[in-house]
């Protein structure tokens, strides 16, 4: 869904305006009870990834079935001097949360980050 994938790079820009390289490739693994739920983890799930890896990631691809959701995250180790890092994201939470279709057929999805 391009909402979610579009979600994860605005997570990217909280951190760094600064190009990101597709050098590595991290997959990662999401199953909930709900879209909403399943969007949280999403996020959260690329956030432990920075955290612990060390890295930063600019380009995301996800499938979803049912309420799971396989999802890819291509980055680079972070170099501080190059990305600037302005703060680190601590999760997302439920805060606005909202996952939705539009008349349209468009997703949308939404929620704040703890930073």
């Amino acid at each position: 869904m391009e909402a979610f994938e579009h979600a994860a790079l605005g997570l990217t820009r909280i951190v760094t305006y600064s190009p990101i390289a597709a050098d590595s490739r991290v997959d990662v693994e999401c199953r909930q009870n709900d879209l909403e739920l399943l969007f949280v983890d999403w996020l959260d799930a690329i956030i432990y990834e920075m955290a612990t890896r060390k890295m930063l990631f600019g380009c995301f691809a996800i499938r979803i079935e049912g309420l799971a959701l396989r999802g890819s995250l291509w980055g680079e180790f972070v170099d501080v001097v190059r990305h600037a890092p302005a703060c680190e994201p601590k999760g997302a939470t439920l805060t606005a949360l909202k996952v939705a279709r539009d008349d349209n057929g468009l997703w949308s999805a939404q929620c704040v980050i703890d930073v």
